[in-house]
């Protein structure tokens, strides 16, 4: 991914709102083309991340617009859609066959958990198929298998929601104490209320171009893409409501991260911060070690070191992560993307990361799916 360059970004706030998935994914993409000074004629293809909406969902938000008689895809891989979007449209520009994409990721998910999502049937009829349940599985196989504790994971939601004070995009933005979140409701042992993100509304977009065209165009402070990994799973890859659940299988987010740092050039060492998928608390400490962080075993121990914490060596989710923003499926993944580049831009005013020059994002879909990014100035 040495070619593609990311010359726009605009976002829709995360939260709840009295109006369609259409004006919302409008919003962030009248964004993003306003912050890439282009006009909607200029792009050569849309690709639309949602999971939840109607048929031609990309169509009826571009449509808003004008109509720009260009190629609209729409992409769902479930809570990676962003992330697949994204490396489908970089691959498109790395191959030659367009010179602009713009990527938008849109979603006005229902209140409540998400359901039947990656599962058999008998697990569906079983109760397997509800999020907080397999949340709460991988939760427990945290806990059983390292020094991790019921106070680590209340502490990284404390982390979260202290770092989203910051951050106007975020539906929640209040401090909340280790007290305030072990004290919150229990959902599904060990997980209680403030330890589980929030399935909300939202949009993120990300405008692409061939980094010749952007430097034709004079795009000279642009961001690169310098490796994006895509991955799905695989015959031994770990899936939480599998009765044959075994520690020791592989984790597609440790696959997709190892992809996108070959593809980079760089090593776990060359980033500056991270993005990652709290879904539920103890997801972020699992992503540590699978995205190289840390070694396994060694989750709690990065975190109760504050290395990531905004002023950290590597801080994590300082926009707030999911646990804050709540997480509109389709959006998030492009939601992390935006982060970055405000990041690396150094326009994130007070949650602003000194020196940021690398970033990585990471993200979570069932079926399962996973997606990681490196982006660097």
């Amino acid at each position: 991914m040495k070619n593609v360059a990311i010359v726009g970004v605009g976002i829709h706030p995360f939260g709840r709102f009295d109006y369609g998935y259409r004006q919302i994914g409008e919003v962030a993409m009248r964004d993003c083309l306003a912050d890439a000074k282009l006009q909607p004629e200029a792009v050569d293809m849309v690709l639309v991340a949602n999971v939840g909406a109607e048929m031609a969902k990309g169509h009826n938000i571009v449509n808003r617009m004008r109509y720009i008689g260009k190629p609209i895809i729409n992409v769902e891989a479930a809570c990676a859609s962003g992330g697949s979007a994204l490396s489908l449209g970089a691959s498109l520009i790395e191959s030659g066959a367009v010179k602009t994409v713009l990527c938008l990721g849109v979603e006005k998910a229902p209140r409540g958990f998400i359901a039947g999502a990656g599962f058999e049937n008998w697990q569906i009829e079983s109760g397997l198929g509800v999020n907080p349940l397999y949340f709460s599985f991988q939760a427990q196989d945290l806990m059983r298998t390292t020094d991790a504790t019921l106070e680590d994971l209340a502490d990284v939601a404390v982390k979260n929601h202290g770092h989203s004070v910051h951050n106007p995009n975020a539906m929640y933005r209040r401090e909340f104490t280790r007290g305030d979140i072990l004290a919150s409701r229990p959902v599904c042992d060990p997980l209680t209320l403030l330890m589980l993100c929030t399935p909300n509304e939202g949009a993120a977009a990300v405008a692409l171009m061939d980094k010749d065209e952007a430097a034709k165009r004079g795009f000279d402070n642009s961001i690169r893409i310098g490796g994006i990994g895509l991955a799905s799973r695989a015959t031994d890859d770990w899936f939480v409501p599998a009765p044959s659940l075994q520690s020791e299988m592989t984790s597609i987010s440790a696959r997709a991260a190892d992809t996108a740092l070959t593809q980079a050039g760089m090593g776990v060492d060359d980033i500056d911060l991270v993005e990652c998928q709290d879904t539920d608390a103890a997801s972020e400490l699992i992503a540590y070690s699978d995205l190289g962080l840390c070694k396994k075993g060694e989750e709690a121990e990065l975190l109760r070191s504050g290395a990531t914490t905004l002023g950290g060596p590597i801080p994590v989710n300082v926009s707030g992560g999911l646990l804050s923003k709540g997480e509109p499926l389709g959006a998030s993944g492009l939601g992390q993307v935006h982060e970055l580049v405000t990041q690396l831009r150094g326009t994130a005013g007070p949650r602003q990361i000194k020196d940021a020059r690398v970033g990585m994002a990471h993200v979570m879909g069932a079926g399962h799916n996973s997606c990681v990014v490196v982006v660097q100035r």
